[in-house]
C-alpha cells in the first residue's frame, strides 16, 4: 500500500465514528418526513399573473382564479390533492399544463390554489396525491 494511502487510512481510524458504520435508525427519514404511498413531496410556486389569459399546454387559455396546476408527468385531467406541509391546509387541483422545470419543484399552481392551502408568495413545501378520476 502506498504510503500516502496508508497515512489516510490510519487518520481515518483514529477519528471517532469514521470508521464505523452509519447507524441505520440515524439516517431512516421520521414518518413525519416521509410522503404516504403513491404521494410526491417537493417545493410548490405559483403562476406569476402575467401567464393569466396565456395558453396552457392542454391549449386552454390559463384563468388565475381557476384550480388549474401544472406538473412534468401527471396526464391531463388528472386531479391532485395538494397539502401545504407548513399548515396542513390542502385543495384540489387539476392537472392542465406542463412544468414546473425548476429543480425542487413539483408542481405550480394558480393563485386561488395557493391562497387556499396558505400562501401567496415564494414556494412552500407541499405533498401531492394524484386522486383517482
Amino acid at each position: 500500500m502506498p504510503p500516502r494511502r496508508l497515512l489516510l487510512l490510519s487518520l481515518a481510524l483514529a477519528i471517532p465514528g469514521c470508521a464505523t458504520a452509519p447507524d441505520p435508525a440515524e439516517s431512516a427519514p421520521t414518518p413525519a418526513t416521509r410522503p404516504a404511498e403513491g404521494a410526491e413531496r417537493g417545493g410548490a410556486a405559483l403562476y406569476h399573473r402575467r401567464h393569466n389569459g396565456r395558453r396552457m399546454a392542454n391549449g386552454q387559455p390559463f384563468q388565475a382564479d381557476s384550480d388549474s396546476a401544472a406538473h412534468r408527468t401527471l396526464p391531463f385531467g388528472t386531479p391532485v390533492r395538494v397539502t401545504n406541509l407548513a399548515n396542513g391546509r390542502a385543495t384540489t387541483v387539476v392537472i392542465r399544463d406542463r412544468g414546473p422545470f425548476t429543480r425542487g419543484r413539483v408542481i405550480d399552481l394558480s393563485p386561488r390554489s395557493a391562497r387556499e392551502i396558505g400562501f401567496t408568495d415564494g414556494v412552500a413545501q407541499v405533498e401531492l396525491r394524484p386522486l383517482a378520476r
